[in-house]
């Protein structure tokens, strides 16, 4: 079985560097605007056999279940344990391959996840796939099988993970994905996201609403 894992803070408790740009309740509606649209994404990967978000955010978790996901509402012990705890569960179904895909990677495109499944196959039943966010950190992690190497997400993540494929000697590759190099952190994100040509259709509309990053 092969499973994208969507990670989502609680609505009242993510995105506070853009709290100066965004009221709190326009952060919340963003932040489920954003989770709309990666669902949507990873819902074009024929590869993916299933979608989980796993978040501490009941209101999250139903937004993931209309959107056709499951989901999995647990406490937070912190994004890393969060992901392996929910890995956990998984793999008592048969979980194979993982997709660790971050809920801000709004502009994700289908045919740019489904890339990272098709470097995969060329390099192998263990491998690590990773795409770069812009600012050093992972913004999807593919890993097969889904414990080949530990999960290391939070700054500099990106070399991270590559150092612990390396460590495991694991046939690695990054990927620099245009529609994954941005990650909703920042004010400047948004701009860089409406300037982008990725789909992100519910995150582009609620920008263009609140007249933010450019979008007018």
């Amino acid at each position: 079985m092969k499973v994208a894992l969507i990670p989502l803070k609680r609505l009242d408790a993510g995105k506070s560097r853009l709290m100066g740009a965004l009221p709190r309740e326009a952060i919340a509606e963003l932040s489920l605007a954003m989770l709309g649209d990666v669902l949507e994404a990873l819902a074009a990967v024929p590869e993916l056999d299933h979608r989980v978000v796993v978040t501490p955010d009941p209101e999250v978790g139903r937004a993931a279940e209309e959107a056709g996901a499951e989901a999995m509402v647990r406490q937070d012990p912190g994004l890393n344990p969060s992901l392996d705890e929910a890995t956990a569960l998984l793999a008592k179904r048969g979980l194979g391959a993982l997709l660790v895909v971050l809920g801000d990677v709004a502009g994700a495109a289908g045919e740019d996840l489904q890339a990272l499944f098709k470097v995969q196959a060329e390099l192998g039943d263990r491998s690590v796939v990773l795409a770069p966010s812009r600012d050093g950190g992972t913004a999807a992690l593919l890993r097969t099988p889904f414990d080949v190497i530990p999960s290391r997400f939070g700054r500099e993540s990106a070399a991270a993970h590559e150092g612990a494929a390396r460590e495991r000697d694991v046939p690695f590759r990054a990927c620099e994905l245009a529609s994954l190099s941005v990650d909703l952190d920042r004010p400047d994100d948004l701009e860089a996201l409406v300037a982008g040509t990725g789909p992100a259709p519910r995150t582009r509309a609620l920008l263009r609403k609140l007249g933010l990053g450019g979008a007018r």
